[in-house]
């Protein structure tokens, strides 16, 4: 069993099944042993998977050519803060904007900023739990422990906040039998970043769907990946793998409307890029000095444009003091 892995068969063996939630958060960001905090490569060609932030210096500079709009818009001193930045890879190409990388463990941002706050694929990674119906009746699926082995098991029904959630969702299944995920942290990330920003532009770009795209998702869409193949089998060497649920996109622009974020849009990625960035943004992020590092950058932003540009959505509000 991996260490994280021992670390959650302690906690349901001292206290029963687990939330779904709390092996998830364990899995990636215990302070030991997590997959995200652990030291191991997680991103690029070695690692696991890839996000658009891997695209660069192409990603980079077409945030930056957005970033210079926003800039335009703020009336105070700029500050571009980045929440869920990893690595801080944006950095080199955010650097004049006053540039700020929030994650865990780290944190360069003022405690109130004007500006801007951009993430890429925060949401997607935030700890969920996790619901089946069956025979009509929505429940809490647990995390239990059967022979060394993590294994799913139904819990309690649901009752109040969550259970309207999952009726609504659920009304959009056609299947007798259905999974969804309980976005349970999404609104104390919005809080979070809510706290921090006094008045700006809140930028997300991520992957997801709206309601009536849960159709397409009768059992859920929990993923692992590691060494860049998805699994279903998220239960699996927990610490040593990627987990992930789409975002609710829905509730995701409800939520930031409720705690009075403005002007909610939804675009895909390639809408943003073209739209937001411009074609003089396009064309700086493809400049080079020389034919084959222009036809490497072209490259990679046809990657963002036709590989990644049609799944990932942008959301984006504003936000006035």
């Amino acid at each position: 069993m991996t260490p994280a892995g021992e670390k959650i068969a302690f906690l349901i063996r001292r206290g029963g099944p687990l939330r779904f939630a709390e092996f998830m958060e364990t899995a990636l960001y215990d302070v030991e042993c997590g997959y995200y905090t652990s030291g191991r490569k997680v991103f690029g060609r070695e690692g696991d998977f890839y996000t658009s932030e891997q695209i660069q210096p192409v990603f980079g500079r077409l945030v930056a050519a957005a970033a210079e709009k926003w800039k335009q818009e703020c009336a105070g001193e700029f500050h571009l803060a980045e929440w869920g930045a990893g690595r801080g890879e944006m950095e080199e190409q955010l650097g004049g904007f006053n540039y700020a990388a929030v994650d865990r463990g780290r944190d360069g941002a003022p405690l109130k900023l004007e500006g801007a706050v951009f993430s890429n694929e925060l949401f997607d990674a935030l700890a969920v739990d996790a619901a089946k119906r069956s025979q009509g009746v929505w429940r809490l699926m647990r995390v239990g422990l059967e022979d060394g082995e993590f294994v799913w098991t139904e819990g309690e029904e649901l009752a109040g906040e969550w259970l309207e959630y999952a009726l609504r969702a659920g009304s959009f299944i056609e299947d007798e039998e259905a999974w969804i995920e309980l976005p349970v942290e999404l609104r104390r990330m919005l809080a979070e970043i809510d706290s921090r920003l006094v008045r700006g532009r809140i930028v997300a770009v991520d992957y997801g769907y709206s309601e009536r795209e849960l159709r397409r998702f009768p059992a859920g869409t929990l993923m692992a990946y590691r060494k860049h193949r998805a699994s279903c089998e998220v239960l699996r060497n927990p610490g040593e793998q990627d987990i992930t649920a789409h975002v609710p996109l829905t509730y995701l622009m409800e939520s930031a409307a409720a705690m009075g974020w403005r002007d909610g849009r939804l675009r895909t990625l390639s809408q943003w890029i073209l739209e937001e960035c411009g074609e003089s943004g396009v064309e700086r992020a493809v400049a080079a000095e020389s034919e084959t590092e222009k036809l490497r950058l072209r490259l990679k932003l046809k990657t963002l444009l036709f590989g990644m540009g049609e799944s990932f959505r942008v959301a984006e509000w504003n936000k006035l003091a």
